[in-house]
Protein backbone atom coordinates (compact mmCIF):
# COMPACT_ATOMS: atom_id res chain seq x y z
CA UNK A 1 0.00 0.00 0.00
CA UNK A 2 1.48 3.65 -1.13
CA UNK A 3 0.63 6.66 0.77
CA UNK A 4 1.56 10.30 -0.19
CA UNK A 5 4.13 12.06 1.98
CA UNK A 6 4.00 15.63 2.82
CA UNK A 7 6.89 18.02 4.77
CA UNK A 8 6.27 20.35 7.14
CA UNK A 9 5.14 22.89 4.92
CA UNK A 10 2.19 20.38 4.33
CA UNK A 11 3.45 19.91 0.57
CA UNK A 12 3.38 16.70 -0.84
CA UNK A 13 6.89 15.71 -1.50
CA UNK A 14 6.59 11.80 -2.11
CA UNK A 15 5.04 8.18 -1.89
CA UNK A 16 6.04 5.46 0.36
CA UNK A 17 4.97 2.19 1.19
CA UNK A 18 3.65 0.81 4.31
CA UNK A 19 4.43 -2.49 5.54
CA UNK A 20 1.83 -4.84 4.68
CA UNK A 21 2.16 -6.54 8.07
CA UNK A 22 0.81 -4.10 9.55
CA UNK A 23 -1.41 -2.15 7.48
CA UNK A 24 -2.82 -4.35 5.57
CA UNK A 25 -3.67 -7.19 8.28
CA UNK A 26 -6.71 -8.89 8.88
CA UNK A 27 -9.54 -6.56 10.37
CA UNK A 28 -10.58 -8.13 14.10
CA UNK A 29 -13.60 -5.96 15.01
CA UNK A 30 -14.37 -8.43 17.91
CA UNK A 31 -10.40 -8.19 19.22
CA UNK A 32 -10.36 -4.11 18.59
CA UNK A 33 -12.92 -3.92 20.93
CA UNK A 34 -11.71 -5.92 24.10
CA UNK A 35 -8.15 -3.95 23.81
CA UNK A 36 -10.27 -0.86 23.84
CA UNK A 37 -12.46 -2.14 26.77
CA UNK A 38 -9.35 -3.25 28.42
CA UNK A 39 -7.59 -0.16 28.00
CA UNK A 40 -10.90 2.08 29.27
CA UNK A 41 -11.19 -0.42 32.50
CA UNK A 42 -7.78 -0.05 33.06
CA UNK A 43 -7.74 3.63 33.56
CA UNK A 44 -10.32 3.64 36.09
CA UNK A 45 -9.04 4.27 39.65
CA UNK A 46 -11.51 2.35 41.55
CA UNK A 47 -11.24 4.42 44.34
CA UNK A 48 -14.52 5.00 45.17
CA UNK A 49 -15.61 4.62 48.47
CA UNK A 50 -18.74 4.75 51.08
CA UNK A 51 -19.20 3.59 54.78
CA UNK A 52 -21.34 0.84 56.19
CA UNK A 53 -22.81 0.68 59.31
CA UNK A 54 -20.62 -0.11 61.38
CA UNK A 55 -17.95 2.40 59.81
CA UNK A 56 -20.28 5.56 60.82
CA UNK A 57 -19.36 7.49 64.17
CA UNK A 58 -22.26 7.51 66.73
CA UNK A 59 -25.13 5.15 67.25
CA UNK A 60 -23.83 3.07 69.68
CA UNK A 61 -26.56 3.33 72.32
CA UNK A 62 -29.98 1.74 71.31
CA UNK A 63 -32.43 4.86 70.53
CA UNK A 64 -35.68 3.75 73.03
CA UNK A 65 -36.17 0.03 74.74
CA UNK A 66 -37.42 -2.42 72.13
CA UNK A 67 -41.02 -2.87 73.66
CA UNK A 68 -44.15 -0.62 74.91
CA UNK A 69 -43.46 2.55 73.08
CA UNK A 70 -45.73 1.94 70.27
CA UNK A 71 -42.95 2.34 68.04
CA UNK A 72 -40.70 0.30 65.60
CA UNK A 73 -38.03 -1.43 66.97
CA UNK A 74 -34.75 -0.13 66.39
CA UNK A 75 -31.43 -1.19 67.35
CA UNK A 76 -28.87 1.79 66.29
CA UNK A 77 -29.89 5.47 64.90
CA UNK A 78 -26.84 4.33 62.26
CA UNK A 79 -28.96 2.03 61.08
CA UNK A 80 -29.38 2.07 56.92
CA UNK A 81 -32.97 3.61 57.26
CA UNK A 82 -31.89 6.51 59.35
CA UNK A 83 -30.57 10.04 58.36
CA UNK A 84 -27.03 10.07 58.70
CA UNK A 85 -27.10 6.28 59.11
CA UNK A 86 -24.35 3.70 57.04
CA UNK A 87 -25.05 2.30 53.22
CA UNK A 88 -26.38 -1.24 52.72
CA UNK A 89 -24.49 -2.68 49.49
CA UNK A 90 -22.08 0.08 48.36
CA UNK A 91 -19.43 0.61 46.43
CA UNK A 92 -15.84 0.09 48.11
CA UNK A 93 -12.39 0.65 46.46
CA UNK A 94 -11.45 -2.01 44.26
CA UNK A 95 -9.36 -2.97 40.78
CA UNK A 96 -10.67 -2.88 37.18
CA UNK A 97 -7.81 -4.23 35.59
CA UNK A 98 -8.29 -6.71 32.89
CA UNK A 99 -5.78 -8.83 31.22
CA UNK A 100 -5.01 -9.18 27.53
CA UNK A 101 -1.74 -10.72 26.28
CA UNK A 102 0.71 -8.97 24.41
CA UNK A 103 0.13 -10.90 21.03
CA UNK A 104 -3.74 -10.00 21.13
CA UNK A 105 -2.69 -6.25 22.18
CA UNK A 106 -0.52 -5.92 19.25
CA UNK A 107 -2.82 -7.83 17.33
CA UNK A 108 -5.63 -5.36 17.82
CA UNK A 109 -3.09 -2.40 17.07
CA UNK A 110 -2.53 -3.92 13.49
CA UNK A 111 -6.23 -4.21 12.97
CA UNK A 112 -6.40 -0.49 14.02
CA UNK A 113 -3.65 0.70 11.74
CA UNK A 114 -5.50 -1.11 8.44
CA UNK A 115 -8.20 0.15 8.91
CA UNK A 116 -7.29 3.59 8.80
CA UNK A 117 -4.87 3.05 5.90
CA UNK A 118 -7.89 1.15 4.38
CA UNK A 119 -9.65 4.10 4.51
CA UNK A 120 -7.11 6.70 3.48
CA UNK A 121 -6.70 8.14 7.19
CA UNK A 122 -2.44 7.53 7.41
CA UNK A 123 -0.46 10.88 6.60
CA UNK A 124 3.49 10.07 6.07
CA UNK A 125 5.95 13.26 7.44
CA UNK A 126 9.26 12.86 6.04
CA UNK A 127 10.72 14.97 9.02
CA UNK A 128 9.29 16.78 11.85
CA UNK A 129 11.04 19.75 12.53
CA UNK A 130 9.89 23.00 13.02
CA UNK A 131 12.00 26.27 12.81
CA UNK A 132 10.14 27.81 15.39
CA UNK A 133 7.50 27.31 18.11
CA UNK A 134 4.58 28.70 16.66
CA UNK A 135 1.22 27.33 16.88
CA UNK A 136 -0.03 29.24 13.95
CA UNK A 137 2.18 27.61 11.49
CA UNK A 138 1.76 24.25 13.27
CA UNK A 139 -2.28 24.46 12.75
CA UNK A 140 -1.78 25.79 8.86
CA UNK A 141 -0.15 22.71 8.53
CA UNK A 142 -2.21 20.33 9.73
CA UNK A 143 -5.00 22.54 7.76
CA UNK A 144 -3.32 22.10 4.70
CA UNK A 145 -2.54 18.04 5.36
CA UNK A 146 -6.37 17.19 6.66
CA UNK A 147 -8.65 19.93 6.92
CA UNK A 148 -9.67 20.26 10.29
CA UNK A 149 -10.19 16.70 10.96
CA UNK A 150 -9.37 15.48 14.47
CA UNK A 151 -5.77 14.49 14.23
CA UNK A 152 -3.21 12.17 16.14
CA UNK A 153 0.49 13.44 15.61
CA UNK A 154 2.94 10.44 16.65
CA UNK A 155 6.52 12.05 17.66
CA UNK A 156 9.26 9.41 16.67
CA UNK A 157 10.98 9.53 20.51
CA UNK A 158 11.35 11.66 24.03
CA UNK A 159 14.56 13.78 22.64
CA UNK A 160 14.98 17.41 22.73
CA UNK A 161 14.59 17.79 19.30
CA UNK A 162 10.58 17.12 19.43
CA UNK A 163 10.06 19.77 22.10
CA UNK A 164 9.10 22.38 19.88
CA UNK A 165 6.41 20.28 18.29
CA UNK A 166 4.95 19.54 21.12
CA UNK A 167 4.76 23.03 22.26
CA UNK A 168 3.42 24.32 19.07
CA UNK A 169 0.59 21.53 19.12
CA UNK A 170 -0.32 22.07 22.79
CA UNK A 171 -2.80 24.52 22.32
CA UNK A 172 -4.54 23.40 19.16
CA UNK A 173 -7.46 21.62 20.12
CA UNK A 174 -7.78 19.02 17.16
CA UNK A 175 -4.40 17.73 17.76
CA UNK A 176 -2.96 15.27 20.30
CA UNK A 177 0.96 14.43 20.15
CA UNK A 178 1.96 11.26 20.95
CA UNK A 179 5.53 8.97 22.20
CA UNK A 180 5.00 6.63 18.77
CA UNK A 181 5.77 3.09 21.18
CA UNK A 182 2.78 4.49 23.09
CA UNK A 183 0.25 3.80 20.20
CA UNK A 184 -3.14 2.23 21.68
CA UNK A 185 -6.10 1.12 20.51
CA UNK A 186 -8.45 4.06 22.18
CA UNK A 187 -6.49 6.92 20.56
CA UNK A 188 -6.44 5.03 17.12
CA UNK A 189 -10.03 5.01 17.17
CA UNK A 190 -10.65 8.14 18.60
CA UNK A 191 -9.22 10.52 16.29
CA UNK A 192 -9.92 10.78 12.17
CA UNK A 193 -6.49 11.02 11.28
CA UNK A 194 -2.70 9.76 12.38
CA UNK A 195 0.14 11.54 10.96
CA UNK A 196 3.51 9.57 11.28
CA UNK A 197 6.83 10.90 10.77
CA UNK A 198 8.96 8.34 8.86
CA UNK A 199 10.79 8.10 12.28
CA UNK A 200 8.23 6.96 13.82
CA UNK A 201 7.40 4.67 11.28
CA UNK A 202 10.36 2.71 11.73
CA UNK A 203 9.38 2.53 15.52
CA UNK A 204 6.09 1.25 15.43
CA UNK A 205 7.04 -1.73 12.81
CA UNK A 206 9.92 -2.22 15.01
CA UNK A 207 7.85 -3.52 17.69
CA UNK A 208 4.23 -4.63 15.27
CA UNK A 209 6.19 -5.51 12.22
Amino acid sequence: MEVDVFNIKGEKVGKAELSAAIFEAPIKVDLMHQAFVRQMANSRLGTHSTKGRSEVSGGGRKPWRQKGTGRARQGSIRAAQWVGGGKIFTPKPRSYDKAMPKKMRRAALRSALSVKASDGEIILLDDLKVDEVKTKSMAKTVNNIVGDAKVLLLIPDNTSDYDDVRKACANLANVKTLLANYLNIRDLLGFENVIIPVAALDVIESYLG
